[in-house]
């Protein structure tokens, strides 16, 4: 069975009895108001009941905008990202924006192969989450001329906006729970130094660890995943006499951690009390329910696509670091010391 062809502006004007330009005014929400109310009505629901949808290309073409954005996330995968595209989507459709997002990972080459892929393909703008504090795929997109913003992470030299939460703080508030709770002996499975989240937060545990006259015990993770939290975990818990809390740098590093826990027979909270980062979806069923940081990851989203309709509408760039406020959730991972300290 063969397709309907598309519906033209013109055959809207023939199905109106108006001139295509006057379909083409009454379709736009910032001319509309050029065009008789009665006829703006009669077009609609003309262009509604004909099932009438935009051309994406022409209007490029006469506005020499795309209303496309391109989204690079470091790994789609991660639950923490699904929130923040959410937020984007949400900002971006109420303004007539499309994402387009792509799934690049951590190689730099492949990223900067997906920044030219969207630029060639016209799109308004990017918003990043994929950026370490020295980071040249900014510099290229600098130097391709195209507006960006960074959400999640920030480099280091600030040379464009950032949305970010307040990594610092937020690993202050697990270190003062745990101490409150009576731990002394607190260890740091840290997220890599070379992103911004990894980097903050472990200058916020070592800071909260030394406020509170204690000893700083960190060991760094390679990546943000569950399994490369596991031998991190190990080191601080065959290392370390005495430890009885360990405080993740994010929610999978923590799932790692309670896999290294349960690989020495040991228990949590019993044994060991342990603090997530994130506070991503479903960290609240796993056994125990985990002790974490909550981020407005929704929040970070909606605020970096305004930051970018901000920019790409008035030509100015801001330059903005937005820091979002964190807070401690406490669910069952965290105790009284155990068995091994006290």
């Amino acid at each position: 069975m063969a397709s309907s062809p598309p519906v033209t502006l013109k055959r809207l004007a023939d199905a109106t009895g108006v001139h295509p330009s006057t379909v083409s005014r009454a379709l736009n929400e910032k001319t509309r108001h050029l065009v008789a109310s009665d006829v703006a009505e009669r077009i609609l629901a003309a262009a509604q009941t004909l099932g009438y949808r935009p051309n994406r290309l022409a209007a490029s073409l006469r506005t020499g905008q795309s209303r496309l954005i391109g989204v690079i996330l470091p790994d789609i995968a991660n639950p923490v990202f699904a929130p923040i595209l959410g937020g984007i989507t949400e900002v971006l459709s109420e303004q007539g924006y499309s994402p387009v997002v792509a799934d690049a990972g951590n190689d730099r080459s492949r990223q900067t192969s997906f920044v030219d892929d969207l630029i060639n393909h016209q799109v308004d703008g990017l918003i990043l989450a994929t950026v370490s504090r020295e980071d040249g795929v900014v510099s290229h997109c600098l130097q391709r001329g195209v507006s960006v913003v960074l959400v999640n992470r920030s480099e280091q030299r600030g040379r464009v906006s950032a949305v970010v939460s307040d990594d610092a703080h937020g690993i202050r508030l697990a270190v003062d729970h745990v101490v409150e709770l009576g731990h002394r002996v607190i260890g740091h499975v840290s997220g890599p130094r070379h992103l911004s989240t990894g980097d903050l937060r472990q200058s916020g545990y070592i800071g909260a660890i030394r406020q509170h006259g204690l000893e700083p015990h960190i060991e760094e993770a390679e990546r943000y995943a569950r399994e490369a939290g596991i031998d991190p975990a190990l080191r601080l818990l065959r290392s370390v006499p005495g430890l009885s809390a360990i405080v993740a740098a994010n929610d999978l590093l923590a799932l790692g951690v309670f896999d290294a826990i349960q690989s020495l027979g040991l228990s949590c909270p019993g044994d060991i009390s342990v603090v997530g980062h994130n506070d991503m979806p479903l960290v609240d069923l796993v056994s125990p329910p985990l002790t974490t940081v909550r981020i407005s990851h929704r929040d970070m989203g909606c605020e970096a696509a305004r930051l970018l309709l901000e920019e790409i509408t008035t030509g100015v760039e801001p330059r903005r670091r937005l820091v979002l406020p964190s807070e401690l959730v406490v669910r069952a991972s965290t105790s009284v010391p155990g068995r091994r300290e006290g």
